[in-house]
C-alpha cells in the first residue's frame, strides 16, 4: 500500500470512530436520556454545555480527519492544521493508553453509583482509541509527505535562530516546573490514584526534557523523535490541563471539582505546556525550509560517502 493510500484509510478509520460519539452527544444535547440513570441529569445547564463543548472537541477532530484523507487538507495553513491536532492529540495520547483500563473497571464504576452507563464507557472510550490511534497515524503519514525535511533533517542540525536564547530560558524553566507537576502525578499514581495520572505525569517529565534537547540541539538521531515526545508531553500539559480548569470552575453534577494542591498542579501544567507550545512554534517556524546536507545515515553506512565515491574513481583510473 502507498504512503497516500495508508494516510487515506487512516483518516477513514479515524472519521467513522467519531461518529458513534457524535451521535450520543446529539441525543443528550436533544434532552435524550439514552445510556444515563438520571434522566434529569443531561438537561443541567452545566451538563448541555459542557456536552455542546465535547461535541464541538469532536466535530474539530472530525474536520482534521477529513483534511487528512483529502487533496485540499494539504494545503490548509500550517496552523490551521497544527495547532488543533496539538491539542486534540494532547488529549488522545492519555486515553489511548489509558481507555483499556478504563473499559475494564466501567462495570465497577456502574455498582459505585455513577450516572452513567456501562455501556456508554466501552462505546465512548472505545471510539477514542480507535480515533487516537488513527489519528495520529494519519497525521504522522500526512506530515511526512507535507514536511518531509522534519523527518530527514538531524536534531544536531545548525540553523539561524534569532531567539534561540530566549527558547533555553524558556525551555530550561519549563523542565524546572514540569518535573515536580510530572512527579506529583507519578506520586499520585502510585498511591492508588487513577492510572491516567501516571501517564500524565510520565508524558509531562519526557515532554519537558525532549524539548530542553531540541532547543539545546542535543542528540545524534532525527530531529522528528525528540519532537514528537515534546509534542505530545506539551500538548498533554495544556490540554488536560485547560480541561480541568473548565471542568472545575463548571462545578458540573458528574464531580471533577479541584482544591489545593491538585489546583495548583493543574493551572502549573496548563500554564507549562502553553509556554512549551509557543516557544516551540518559534523554534519549528525558523527551522522550517532548513534542509540537510548530509541527512542522517544508515548504521552500515560510512561517515563519508562521497570521500568512498572518490577512492573509487581514483581506482578506475
Amino acid at each position: 500500500m502507498s504512503r497516500t493510500r495508508a494516510r487515506r484509510a487512516a483518516a477513514t478509520v479515524a472519521v467513522a470512530a467519531t461518529l458513534p460519539y457524535l451521535a450520543l452527544k446529539i441525543c443528550w444535547l436533544a434532552g435524550s436520556s439514552i445510556g444515563v440513570t438520571d434522566p434529569d441529569l443531561m438537561g443541567e445547564p452545566t451538563m448541555v454545555g459542557l456536552n455542546a463543548m465535547t461535541f464541538g472537541m469532536e466535530v474539530v477532530g472530525l474536520l482534521l480527519a477529513l483534511a487528512f484523507a483529502t487533496r485540499p487538507g494539504m494545503r490548509l495553513p500550517a496552523w490551521l492544521v497544527l495547532l488543533p491536532l496539538w491539542v486534540g492529540t494532547g488529549l488522545l495520547a492519555v486515553v489511548v493508553v489509558g481507555a483499556p483500563v478504563v473499559m475494564a473497571t466501567a462495570q465497577s464504576s456502574a455498582l459505585g453509583g455513577s450516572p452513567i452507563e456501562p455501556w456508554v464507557y466501552l462505546l465512548v472510550y472505545g471510539g477514542f482509541m480507535t480515533q487516537g490511534v488513527s489519528l495520529m497515524t494519519a497525521f504522522a503519514l500526512y506530515a511526512r509527505e507535507r514536511w518531509p525535511d522534519v523527518f530527514t533533517t538531524a536534531t544536531a542540525l545548525p540553523f539561524t535562530s534569532p531567539t534561540r536564547s530566549l527558547q533555553t530560558v524558556v525551555a530550561r524553566g519549563c523542565l524546572l516546573v514540569a518535573v515536580p507537576v510530572g512527579g506529583i502525578r507519578l506520586g499520585s499514581a502510585a498511591d492508588g490514584g487513577p492510572v491516567h495520572e501516571g501517564l500524565r505525569g510520565l508524558l509531562a517529565i519526557a515532554g519537558a526534557v525532549a524539548f530542553a534537547a531540541l532547543v539545546a540541539r542535543r542528540g545524534r538521531g532525527p530531529f522528528w523523535r525528540p519532537l514528537v515526545v515534546a509534542w505530545l508531553g506539551s500538548g498533554s500539559l495544556f490540554a488536560w490541563g485547560l480541561y480541568a480548569m473548565i471542568v472545575t470552575l463548571a462545578q458540573g453534577p458528574l464531580g471533577g471539582g479541584m482544591t489545593g494542591v491538585a489546583a495548583l498542579v493543574e493551572l502549573f501544567g496548563l500554564l507549562t505546556g502553553l509556554v512549551m507550545g509557543m516557544c516551540g512554534a518559534f523554534l519549528l517556524a525558523e527551522r522550517s525550509g532548513v534542509r540537510d546536507l548530509q541527512p542522517p545515515q544508515e548504521p552500515l553506512e560510512g561517515d563519508d560517502r562521497e570521500g568512498d565515491r572518490r577512492a573509487a574513481d581514483d581506482g578506475h583510473r
